[in-house]
């Protein structure tokens, strides 16, 4: 029978001892520091196991993929944070985190959603007819700036045939690619989150792994952007062209 009593909740990443740290069951200081690199360790800590050579080469390649792409609204409030706190360098990173979502940087994650979609048996065609007859984007399509094509994602497609890392989610991304513009009547460029979904799932990789990637990434980025901001403040040109922006016009 049941004791009533809850089972001890447990963590299988780390503990610190008076005289060592251990994770993912390594001894921090005498194994892991010296030995791996900061992706290596960040695979580790995620997956509880180092990465091959093709799951280092691709989550490096990534993570520069997507760690910076200009004035994006995450650099800008993380900029526009700092410049109204100048102490508060982790609130103000938090606050360009906080952006992360299903437009910017959490696309990866719809993508996947997607392709693991197709991948159990529903027809690319279909899907894309069904997101467009319901006024939705398709995840992973369409760029602001990138047209006709987003080089990153080329630039990912490439390195992974090269690699011959592309199986079928990264056909199946391409699948995709071909049915929007048949649904569009137009091509729309694949951007950068397609590819990172499709190879990420071809390696083997959780759609909940894969989402943490663009969200370190640009942490990355965003202390850049804060360690300039703190030397070339543009935070409060920023505010002001907010305001220049936006008319008022009392009710």
């Amino acid at each position: 029978m049941p004791s009533g009593k809850a089972e001890r909740p447990v963590s299988h990443i780390s503990q610190a001892y008076p005289d060592r740290v251990e994770v993912r069951g390594r001894d921090l200081t005498g194994d892991l520091m010296g030995r791996l690199t900061f992706t290596e360790y960040f695979h580790l800590l995620l997956t509880g196991r180092e990465p091959n050579e093709d799951e280092r080469f691709f989550f490096d390649l990534l993570l520069v993929a997507i760690a910076e792409h200009g004035m994006m609204p995450s650099n800008v409030a993380a900029r526009m944070t700092l410049a109204a706190d100048p102490d508060s360098l982790q609130g103000a990173v938090a606050a360009g985190i906080l952006g992360a979502g299903s437009v910017i940087l959490g696309t990866s994650g719809l993508c996947a959603e997607l392709l693991e979609e197709a991948r159990t048996g529903r027809d690319p065609a279909e899907l894309v007819k069904q997101l467009r007859a319901a006024g939705e984007r398709v995840p992973g399509f369409g760029h602001p700036v990138h047209e006709p094509v987003d080089p990153r994602a080329q630039r990912i497609l490439e390195l992974a045939d090269e690699r011959h890392a592309s199986g079928l989610h990264v056909e199946l991304a391409r699948r995709f690619d071909a049915e929007v513009a048949q649904a569009f009547g137009k091509p729309l460029p694949m951007n950068v989150a397609m590819p990172i979904a499709a190879v990420l799932l071809d390696l083997g990789y959780s759609a909940s792994a894969l989402k943490t990637l663009p969200i370190l990434a640009r942490t990355a980025s965003l202390l850049a952007h804060l360690v300039e901001e703190g030397e070339e403040p543009l935070g409060f040109r920023m505010a002001a062209a907010a305001e220049e922006a936006a008319a008022y016009e009392p009710e």
